[in-house]
């Protein structure tokens, strides 16, 4: 792949991709597309793929969640779909080939927007020879599926999505709808395939692949969501290297953005396509702008955390490597020779960074992971020798210090070691310099700021009994053994970080039965970590509760609540000193 590390399009480099069909689900934007086979000379697809990214910069790869076995009446053509979200489930169009030869369109189904997808059916939900399903969802919510090459049609979808009401209707291509063709009769307009309807401000789009060969993206506007249309004109060019294009338009965290497919990458042709994107601004009247194909990509939307775990196979922009399925879950990064990489785009070390963790396997001598900043050629801030693990998928966790990673950066992962072959990468995760205490008011000297009960009691400051200062902090009238007092940590927390616990309790029975527990809730589940356990009662009367626990959470954390409760029992107890770094 090539090695001009400036660019950001095409998004996806490890594999050809084409037909892009964006969807934005839970603050992501996901893209569905289908796979070019490498060296096709045709249109040689047998599966399909998705992408997701936060910022749209670095996408992060899910694999193959559907292909041509999904659907046991397909025989080839894992042509181009699209996937829409709807009572609780995404429903993926696509048409395929039956044995018979003719095209027919399926319905897959799943409960997650990375699949696995099943076919929702068993048989083709619609079966007239057409290509490119697209669906639509109006604000009645009415759900419409139009497709169709050379034709276009639409049918009206029940609200389970995997069946319609009414037969196919057949959309009339005028001139005044579609545009005009010249020099072929059986074609008159403009009209190729490929339609993205959608609407915006009351007004219906459907914009399409028009006038093959070669294609550019045009479309038309309507007053509803049947027509009548009417031609507005050109949205890209011809141009990109590829006899077709496929275009598919989103809204994400207040811009608007045109996916589509060229031949930008090496050995890029009609048949091995490559997905892209482009930022653009609607006319002030509603018309779409002329958008050109570009290399640099589009704005990044915020920074990416390097403090939270990150997949190997999240990447803005990457040369030589290659993604497949890791014996861990999800993907991993594989097929790294002497000097790939890999670059992040726009990765937030704030303070700074001390240290970086990864997840290899190497069935071979492994290698070394150079982090640099900026460009392959930029400052070093650490390496991290790999080992050979004695397998390409028995995984162990390296790690290695760093200096010098502040502020915002792209991160280049630069690969060497000896020949080709070096070894695979799960994850990575770099960890922040020392903070220091990460509680609000450890010393209790202000009262009971930042501190709260958990459960039913009542929490008060204290200044006659304590264990350093003139402060600290009293709960009474407890009713279960886990209420207690704390406090919210939830945007201080490092997944995967190791924490250092140490607090201290006296409770008024004299009984040292303490605890210190952080409650994580993630995803709707919520895990209890005990960060310290009780440890024996000085002659004061005061008991150090100290320990050292590394948190981890999948998914998005919502709530980390830390929390001194007791093994049994409801005393009163008084807390002072606490720190947790």
């Amino acid at each position: 792949m090539p090695a001009a590390a400036v660019a950001d399009n095409p998004i996806v480099q490890t594999v050809y991709t084409a037909d892009p069909a964006p969807l934005v689900y839970d603050g992501r934007v996901y893209v569905y597309t289908g796979r070019d086979e490498d060296g096709s000379t045709n249109f040689t697809m047998r599966e399909w793929r998705v992408y997701s990214s936060a910022d749209m910069v670095n996408w992060t790869d899910h694999g193959v969640p559907m292909n041509l076995g999904t659907f046991s009446w397909a025989s080839s053509d894992a042509w181009a779909g699209q996937a829409i979200y709807r009572n609780g489930k995404f429903y993926w169009y696509v048409p395929v080939r039956m044995s018979n030869g003719s095209q027919a369109i399926g319905v897959a189904v799943s409960d997650n927007p990375t699949g696995p997808f099943r076919d929702a059916l068993g048989r083709p939900l619609i079966q007239n020879s057409e290509i490119d399903p697209n669906v639509f969802i109006d604000d009645d919510g009415q759900a419409y599926l139009y497709y169709g090459n050379p034709r276009l049609w639409y049918v009206r979808l029940n609200a389970d999505m995997i069946s319609y009401s009414g037969s196919p209707t057949q959309i009339p291509l005028t001139t005044a709808g579609y545009g005009t063709r010249t020099g072929n009769a059986s074609r008159p307009t403009l009209y190729e395939e490929g339609p993205w309807v959608y609407k915006r401000n009351g007004l219906y789009y459907n914009v399409f692949a028009a006038e093959c060969c070669s294609e550019f993206i045009a479309y038309s506007t309507a007053p509803g969501p049947t027509g009548p249309w009417t031609y507005r004109g050109t949205v890209m060019p011809r141009q990109g290297g590829s006899f077709t294009n496929h275009a598919g338009i989103v809204d994400f965290n207040g811009g608007s953005y045109f996916f589509y497919h060229n031949a930008a990458l090496p050995g890029g042709s009609g048949y091995t396509r490559s997905v892209a994107v482009e930022k653009f601004t609607y006319n002030a009247d509603g018309t779409i702008p002329t958008i050109n194909m570009t290399t640099a990509g589009v704005p990044q939307v915020g920074t990416l955390n390097p403090y939270t775990r990150q997949e190997a196979e999240t990447i803005a922009w990457e040369s030589g490597v290659e993604t497949e399925p890791s014996s861990e879950g999800t993907l991993n990064v594989g097929y790294i020779d002497n000097g790939d990489y890999i670059k992040v785009k726009g990765v937030n070390f704030g303070p700074g960074a001390a240290s970086f963790n990864a997840r290899v396997a190497s069935a071979s001598a492994g290698g070394n992971i150079e982090l640099r900043l900026d460009s392959l050629t930029g400052p070093t801030v650490g390496t991290c020798g790999v080992p050979g693990t004695g397998g390409w998928q028995t995984w162990t966790t390296v790690s290695c210090t760093v200096g010098g990673a502040t502020g915002t950066h792209d991160l280049y992962l630069r690969f060497t070691g000896s020949g080709g072959g070096l070894f695979n990468l799960n994850w990575w995760q770099f960890n922040p310099s020392a903070g220091g205490n990460q509680l609000t008011n450890g010393n209790m000297e202000s009262g009971t700021t930042g501190w709260s009960v958990f459960g039913n009691a009542t929490l008060s400051p204290n200044t006659s009994v304590v264990h350093g200062g003139t402060g600290s902090l009293l709960i009474t009238g407890r009713t279960a053994s886990w209420q207690g007092i704390r406090q919210d940590v939830t945007s201080k927390l490092v997944n995967g970080k190791s924490y250092a616990t140490s607090v201290w309790v006296r409770t008024q029975s004299g009984t040292p039965s303490a605890k210190v527990t952080l409650a994580l809730t993630a995803n709707g589940t919520t895990s209890y970590v005990q960060l310290a356990p009780a440890t024996a009662v000085n002659p004061n009367g005061w008991t150090q509760l100290t320990g050292t626990a590394t948190v981890s959470w999948t998914g998005t954390l919502t709530s980390a609540t830390l929390y001194i409760e007791t093994v049994a029992g409801t005393d009163n107890y008084y807390l002072d000193d606490a720190t947790f770094q």
